[in-house]
C-alpha cells in the first residue's frame, strides 16, 4: 500500500504544481509584457486590480474544490448525493460570473479608482479591468470544470487543460500587446480568453468513456451550494488572502512611497506568486488522494499523503528562498523597463524580506487544504481567516507603522509563522483522531 500511495502523490503533485506554475507563469507574463509596453505605470495599474483577479478566481476555487471533495468522497461512498453536484456549482457558477461581468462593464474606472488609483492610473487600467472582469463566468466555470475531471480519475487532462490555457495566454499576451499595438487591452484579451481553451480541453474527458460526472442539468440548491463552499472555505480564503494582502499593502505603499512603491511591490507580488502556485500544486495534487483514503477509511494513507505533503512543502521553500537570495537582482531587472535605480533597489530589499515567509506559507497552504480534504472545515477556516485576513493585516499595519517599508515587507512571513503554529497544532491533532 505505501508504494501505490507514494506513486499516487508524486503522479498527482507534479503533474499539479507543473500546471500551478503555469498559471503563475501566466501572470508573470502579463507582468513583463506590460512593463515593457506601458512601463511603471502599467505594473501599478496591474497590481491595484490584481485584487479582482483574487476574487473571482476565489469564488472559482471554493465551489469547484468543495464540490469536487463532496464528489470524490461521496464517489467513494456510493451515495447518490454526489450525482448533482457539478452541474448545480456550473449553474451558479455562471450566475455569479454575470454578476461580476456586469459591474466589470458598467464601472471599471471607479473599482481602479476604489483600489487606490490616481487619474493617470485610472486611464492606463479601466479598460484591462472592463474586458477580464467581463469573462468571469469562464474564470469560475473553468476552476470547476478543473477540480471536477482531476478528483474524477483525470489529473494529467486537468493539467493539460491548465498549460495549454496559460501558453495560449503567454503567446497571445505577446502577439496582442505588440504586432497588433493593444497595449493593456490586448494583454486583457489574451487573459479573458485563456478560460475558455481550458474549459474546452476539459469538455475532452466529461464526453469520454471514463467520465463518471453528469452533465444533466439541475435544479439550483443553495443548500448543497453553501455545503460545496464550506469545504472549498480554505481554498477561497487561500486564493483569496493574495488579493487582500495586496489591497492592504497598495494602500499602504502609496502613503509611504506612491506609485512606484507600489510598482516595486507589483514585482514582488507577482514573482511571489510562482512560490504560492507551488504549494498551491502540492496541495491540490495531494487533495484527490485525502479525500479518497479518508473516504475509504484509510486513515493510514491519509496520514502518509498528509507527510508527504509538508516534506514536499519545506523542500520547495528552501529551495525558492535559496534561488531567491541569489538571484533578486535579476528579477527586479526583468520588470525594471527603465533601469529606475530607486525602483531596482526596493525591489531587490522587498523580494529578499518577503519570501521568507513561504518556509511557514507552504506549511499553512498544504494544511489547510489538508483540513478541508477530510471534512474538518472548522480547521481550515481559522487557518485561512488567519493568514489570509486577520494577522496579515494586523502585521501590515503595525509593522509599516513601526518599521516603514521594512516592516511592509515583514508582515508576510510574521504573518504566516504566527499562523503555522495553529497550523501544526491542528495537523497534530488530526493524527491522533484518525
Amino acid at each position: 500500500m505505501n508504494n501505490n500511495v507514494t506513486k499516487q502523490f508524486i503522479r498527482y503533485v507534479a503533474q499539479n504544481i507543473l500546471g500551478m506554475l503555469c498559471i503563475s507563469l501566466y501572470i508573470l507574463a502579463d507582468t513583463f509584457f506590460i512593463s515593457k509596453a506601458v512601463g511603471a505605470d502599467g505594473i501599478t495599474a496591474l497590481n491595484l486590480v490584481l485584487p479582482l483577479y483574487s476574487f473571482i478566481f476565489a469564488i472559482g476555487h471554493m465551489i469547484g474544490v468543495g464540490a469536487a471533495i463532496r464528489f470524490s468522497v461521496a464517489g467513494k461512498q456510493n451515495r447518490c448525493d454526489a450525482v448533482p453536484l457539478f452541474m448545480n456549482s456550473i449553474e451558479f457558477g455562471v450566475v455569479i460570473g454575470i454578476v461580476f461581468a456586469l459591474i466589470g462593464l458598467t464601472a471599471p474606472g471607479k473599482l481602479v479608482a476604489l483600489l487606490g488609483a490616481d487619474e493617470s492610473i485610472v486611464q492606463v487600467g479601466a479598460g484591462y479591468t472592463r474586458i477580464f472582469m467581463s469573462f468571469s463566468p469562464f474564470f469560475i466555470c473553468n476552476f470547476i470544470c478543473n477540480a471536477f475531471v482531476r478528483n474524477d480519475g483525470n489529473p494529467s487532462l486537468a493539467m493539460t487543460a491548465t498549460i495549454v490555457s496559460s501558453l495560449f495566454n503567454i503567446v497571445f499576451d505577446y502577439v496582442l500587446m505588440f504586432p497588433c499595438g493593444m497595449g493593456m487591452n490586448g494583454a486583457a484579451l489574451a487573459t479573458a480568453f485563456s478560460p475558455v481553451v481550458g474549459i474546452c480541453i476539459c469538455l475532452f474527458h466529461f464526453f469520454g468513456k471514463k467520465n463518471t460526472i453528469s452533465l444533466k442539468p439541475v435544479k439550483p440548491s443553495v443548500k448543497s451550494l453553501l455545503h460545496s463552499c464550506k469545504l472549498g472555505i480554505s481554498a477561497f480564503v487561500g486564493e483569496m488572502s493574495s488579493g487582500v494582502i495586496t489591497m492592504v499593502f497598495n494602500f499602504i505603499i502609496l502613503g509611504l512611497s506612491g506609485n512606484l512603491g507600489v510598482a516595486a511591490y507589483g514585482i514582488v507580488a507577482n514573482t511571489a506568486l510562482v512560490a504560492v502556485e507551488v504549494f498551491n500544486g502540492v496541495a491540490q495534487g495531494s487533495q484527490p488522494l485525502l479525500s479518497r483514503y479518508y473516504g475509504a477509511g484509510d486513515f493510514a494513507g491519509v496520514r502518509k499523503v498528509k507527510r508527504m505533503g509538508i516534506a514536499s512543502a519545506l523542500i520547495m521553500a528552501v529551495i525558492i528562498l535559496s534561488a531567491v537570495f541569489i538571484f533578486a537582482p535579476q528579477i527586479a531587472g526583468i520588470f525594471n523597463r527603465d533601469n529606475d535605480a530607486e525602483l531596482a533597489r526596493m525591489a531587490v530589499y522587498g523580494i529578499r524580506l518577503y519570501f521568507v515567509g513561504f518556509i511557514f506559507s507552504g506549511i499553512n497552504i498544504v494544511g489547510g487544504n489538508a483540513f478541508s480534504a477530510v471534512g474538518k472545515a472548522g480547521w481550515a477556516f481559522v487557518i485561512s481567516i488567519m493568514r489570509g485576513l486577520v494577522v496579515i493585516v494586523a502585521s501590515a499595519f503595525i509593522l509599516s507603522a513601526l518599521l516603514g517599508m521594512t516592516g511592509v515587507w515583514c508582515a508576510y512571513p510574521v504573518a504566516e509563522a504566527i499562523t503555522a503554529v495553529v497550523t501544526l497544532t491542528g495537523l497534530i491533532r488530526m493524527n491522533k483522531e484518525l
